[in-house]
Formats: structure tokens, sequence, C-alpha cells
């Protein structure tokens, strides 16, 4: 990408370095480029004027007056781990990057919830409360350096989200600066409370476009047992899909399930350099994990290795050792940085009913064949959140152009099969057309009143999640 010089307002860059300091507001565009975009190649960017880090919530709203009065557009940014171009930069505007604000401001074991600014890390946060024997489930695979605002603004999920839930599951209050530069506190410290609009929840997932988050207050969970794994292999996807169905029917609730298909096992071993014991010819592996501990654990996965079983599975294995689970879950979450072995990859984000699972993967096989691209598919069994990736040369004009149409035919079939077209990644600026045909034009007309009730001058992120026209 060439480097190219965006023009920039004096009067605006001057209040903002009075306002933050100079070493907080960046405009050397060999720096800011590095701010254009997230992890998703196909959205678009544009130049920012300049990037600002404040760090507190005084400095946010000190930025979004200035920017306000400029007539200067907004584009909030966490670290930059998002994979729909939500945090992509508008040509002309301001990143306002949150990373310096990352205290853990407080933890309150008693009342198990936590107090956080936006810039604080997922794994970070994890790992502090976990001293107070206390546990935050939301877990996207990018938790060692996502952030929390990020994951609040497209409200991520992760692998952990068959029994604990997305991130919004887990918010019971916020701190979200206003278009005016008002500072709005929502929410509450209470287990329950129902006083008035939840306007928490309308802020979790709205991609940026409504607010600067800037403080949450987060529900913890007593830290479980450490998980024991059960791994089951299968000759054909139909029969791993049965599997899944049929644990759910039983009402087996397990703490993480997770499906590979043969592409995914077979790209993780060879980059890793191990061995899944899926054994050759497997074309699905399901990963299943129990956090109950002691005897509540085994009897779930041994009901679980029972179902694989009679659903079909070639081999089922159970396994109390942390040390293995932990590697069945690195690779998982490994399957991604795997496919760089293959060329660039794109990853799409589909969830449907969980009794369609199969064939969501045998129409994705379908797509990969049609396009002449390889497509892999993992995903979160537990939820049918799945996560088709399409592999192809960056370099190759014409392979990028049938990447997207494999990305848009996958978002089709997910539709299809009564699905929606994000389970956690979120529309951003790769799927606005998408959001129209899934919401209908009520539910277009309905998100477009509450944008302009509260951005009536599209100051948040304009153009990402839908436009306003």
């Amino acid at each position: 990408m060439t480097t190219v010089s965006t023009p920039v307002s004096q009067p605006l860059l001057d209040r903002l370095r009075a306002a933050l300091g100079a070493d907080s507001v960046l405009v050397d565009p060999d720096v800011t480029d590095g701010y254009r975009r997230d992890m998703m190649p196909l959205a678009p960017d544009g130049a920012p004027q300049a990037v600002v880090f404040p760090r507190n919530t005084e400095e946010v709203q000190e930025v979004v007056r200035t920017c306000a009065a400029h007539g200067v557009p907004i584009v909030p940014r966490g670290a930059g781990s998002g994979l729909s171009g939500a945090a992509n930069a508008t040509e002309g505007c301001v990143v306002l990057v949150t990373t310096r604000m990352n205290a853990i401001l407080e933890i309150d074991a008693d009342n198990r919830l936590a107090v956080v600014e936006p810039g604080v890390v997922n794994l970070d946060l994890r790992g502090a409360v976990e001293k107070h024997g206390l546990f935050y489930p939301p877990d996207p695979s990018s938790y060692d350096w996502c952030t929390i605002g990020g994951n609040l603004s497209t409200n991520a999920g992760g692998l952990c989200c068959v029994k604990y839930g997305v991130t919004s599951d887990s918010v019971l209050g916020l701190h979200v600066v206003l278009a005016d530069g008002e500072l709005l506190k929502t929410g509450r410290r209470t287990v329950k409370g129902v006083a008035g609009y939840d306007l928490t929840k309308l802020f979790v997932g709205s991609e940026g476009t409504l607010g600067v988050i800037t403080q949450a207050t987060l529900a913890l969970r007593p830290l479980p047992q450490a998980p024991a794994t059960t791994v089951a292999a299968f000759g054909t996807t139909a029969d791993a899909g049965t599997a899944v169905t049929r644990i759910v029917r039983e009402g087996i609730v397990p703490s993480l399930m997770e499906i590979m298909d043969a592409a995914a096992v077979e790209a993780v071993e060879t980059y890793l350099k191990t061995e899944l014991g899926a054994g050759r010819g497997a074309a699905a592996l399901l990963i299943c994990q129990s956090d109950s501990g002691g005897e509540a654990a085994r009897r779930e996965l041994a009901a679980i290795e029972q179902v694989c079983l009679d659903s079909g599975a070639d081999l089922a294995y159970t396994t109390d050792d942390p040390a293995e689970g932990r590697l069945l879950l690195a690779a998982r979450r490994a399957v991604l940085p795997a496919l760089e072995l293959y060329g660039a990859w794109l990853t799409d984000d589909v969830c449907v009913p969980r009794t369609r699972i199969a064939e969501l993967i045998a129409g994705c096989a379908r797509i990969g064949d049609e396009v002449g691209l390889r497509i892999v598919v993992c995903g979160h069994a537990g939820d049918g959140n799945m996560h088709p990736t399409i592999v192809y040369d960056r370099d190759s004009t014409d392979e990028l152009a049938r990447a997207r149409r494999a990305f848009d035919d996958v978002l089709g079939l997910g539709l299809a099969l009564g699905g929606t077209i994000t389970g956690e990644h979120a529309v951003g600026k790769v799927k606005r057309e998408w959001l129209v045909r899934e919401l209908g034009p009520v539910g277009l007309r309905t998100h477009r009143a509450i944008k302009t009730a509260l951005d009536p001058t599209n100051l948040f992120n304009p153009g990402s999640m839908f436009a306003l026209e």
C-alpha cells in the first residue's frame, strides 16, 4: 500500500495536541497507516487525519467535542484484532485508540465483578481475576492480544460460549462518551436490575457507531475446575453433526464443544508438527471439555463419548490430563495461523442452528469446488457459530475476486440454513449489504432511528454496520 498524506486541519490538530499532548496525537502517514485497518482484507479503509491515544475518559470527551466542532468523524479502535473492518479508518477521520486506557480499576471478589478500562487485554484480565479465584468467560481466539473495548464493541464470543455465552452476557454496566461529549453511565453493579431500557446491551455490539466506551463493569464467575477433554473423530461430517445434535438434545452442557473439518486438522498438524489423534481419513474432529470437576465432569464426558460412538465416531478418547487438553485447545486456536502455510486467509463468521452444521460444512465444500479455492471449516459446534475460512493467493487479483465470491456465497448459505451473517465478528464494513438482507426494511429503519437519535451528525464510525441514507 502506498503511503499518501491526508490533508490535516491545523486548528483541529492544535486543539487535540493541547488536550492530549503532542505525543498522543500522531499524523505521520508512515505511522498512521498502521492504524487504517483491522484483520479483514476485504473491508474498505481510508487514510486518517490523525491517530489519537487518550489516557482517560476526560480526554476521550475532549477528543469527541473537538472532532464534533470541526465536523471530523471518529473511528474508535482497540488492538485491531477484529475480522469485519469495524475498526477501519475512513478518509480524513480521527482514529481514537483506547489501548493506553488499560487499567483494571477494581476487582470486587465478594460481588464477583471487575471494573476495567477498554484497553485491558482480555488475557490480562483473565489472569488478574484468577488470582482471586474468579473467571472472566469470554475468550476470543485472539484473547492474548485483543482488548476488552473491542470485545465489547463487537460483542465477541469465543470457545466457551456454549456454556458461558458471549461478551454481553458478562457485562453489568458501561461508561460511554456520547456524540455531544457527555458521559452516559448505564447498567448497575447488582446481579439483577430492570430499571429503564437496557442501554448496556444496546451499546455492546454497536461497533463504535453510537459512542466510545471508556469503562465497563463486568460480571465474573467462580474459577472452574481444570477441564477434562474428550476428542472424537468421525468418518463423515454428517455423523459429527448428528453427535452435536444429540449432545444438545440430551441436555449435556460442556464448557466447550469445537469442530474442525479434515482440512483444518491437516493444516494444524502440519503447522504444529504434531498429531491430534484423529486417525487417517477422519472427515471431522469434535473436541469437548467439561470444567464441572470431579465426578460431574467424568459423567458429562462419558455421556458425550458414548453419544459420539453411537453417532458413528471412528474413535473417541477422554483425558483428564490438563496438558493434553491444552494441546488440543492450542491446536484449535492455531487454525488461522496454520492456514498461512497455504496462502492468505479470509475467515467468515456465520451462525446456523446446531442441527444444520453438517449441511453448512458440506455446502462450504461445494462452494470451494465451485470457485476453485480451499475452504477450511472450524467453529463453535456448541452454539452453531462456524468460521469457514477461504485460502487464496494475495498476489492474484483473480483469486481475491473468487475469494470474495466464496465469502458472499457462504453468507448466503448461512441465511438459507436459517442462520445469521455473524455470530461474533460483527458486521463492520464488510457485511453492510448483508445486514440489510437479514434485518429487512423495518429492522433497518429501526437501527437508523437509534443511530440518528444518539449520533445525529454521524460522528461515530460512519459507514460501519449500515449506511444512514
